[in-house]
């Protein structure tokens, strides 16, 4: 691995601090994956394709429609906020 010594504002410190503290990943981690997604090789479309397709009808023997599974999913006050609108 190659050490760099690179400068952050005080706001930007202040974010990866925090980060790093919910993460408990190291500053270093949080850095390195930061470059490698954003720089690194980007997403190959027939990759996203094939799992797209792979996916197509995960749900079809569901009896539930969407609506149904999130009012099941949901909880106290939020569901019933949801239902008096």
């Amino acid at each position: 691995m190659t050490r760099a010594r690179i400068s952050f504002t005080a706001a930007e410190r202040r974010l990866l601090h925090a980060e790093a503290e919910r993460s408990g990943r190291s500053i270093s981690a949080l850095i390195r994956d930061a470059v490698n997604h954003m720089y690194g090789p980007s997403r190959n479309t027939d990759t996203d394709m094939s799992a797209i397709a792979a996916a197509f009808g995960a749900w079809s023997e569901r009896v539930d429609d969407g609506e149904t599974t999130v009012d099941q999913l949901r909880s106290g006050a939020r569901l019933e906020r949801s239902t008096t609108r």
